[in-house]
């Protein structure tokens, strides 16, 4: 039976199913789901269907992993921390700010600038090309030609690259936060 301040079973049983289940989401649209349709679909066809899927994929893992900080710092009082739980803490607090980021700013961005980008691309009829099979020289061109695509381009992959840093140091601190976990199963 727990005393007061230990989890109940049910609770760490929570815990433990929220954790993995957002890192096998993270694993899932990190590494699989966007490499599938990259070879699969036309670049248009991928980007649209990454504007609908993201904002799930970044609310699902803001809302696991503030539920994750919540019951953890519920049963880890700052006061009796040691190194370890520090770091944990640390860990689920980092996955909740780079969510966040990704969710409220930077996804956003990303996709709103692929819409102005896309549109300009099928002015110039590109974009249904399927795969890694670019017309690199057309879109080369568009870019020398139109300054307004290039600024798009730039912005797009300037915030890109911001999502994927954040989404990849989340996939780590979750990563990271299911090993602590594993590590202490007695406690949570």
């Amino acid at each position: 039976m727990p005393t007061e301040g230990q989890p109940t079973d049910l609770v760490k049983v929570a815990h433990l199913l929220i954790l993995s289940a957002c890192w096998g989401m993270q694993l899932w649209v990190t590494f699989v789901a966007g490499f599938v349709m990259a070879a699969g679909v036309s670049r248009h066809t991928f980007g649209q269907v990454q504007s609908k899927l993201f904002p799930f994929y970044f609310y699902g893992v803001l809302g696991s992993s503030f539920l994750n900080l919540a019951i953890y710092a519920v049963y880890h009082p700052r006061e009796l921390l040691d190194t370890h739980e520090s770091v944990q803490i640390g860990l689920f607090f980092a996955s909740v700010v780079l969510a966040g980021l990704n969710a409220q700013w930077f996804g956003q961005t990303v996709t709103d600038t692929m819409l102005q980008m896309q549109e300009i691309e099928k002015e110039h009829r590109l974009g249904d090309e399927v795969g890694m099979k670019a017309k690199k020289e057309a879109y080369k061109t568009l870019r020398e030609k139109d300054p307004k695509y290039k600024s798009l381009r730039s912005t797009f992959f300037r915030y890109h690259g911001l999502s994927s840093l954040c989404n990849l140091l989340c996939v780590l601190c979750t990563g990271a936060n299911l090993c602590y976990t594993a590590l202490n199963l007695q406690t949570i």
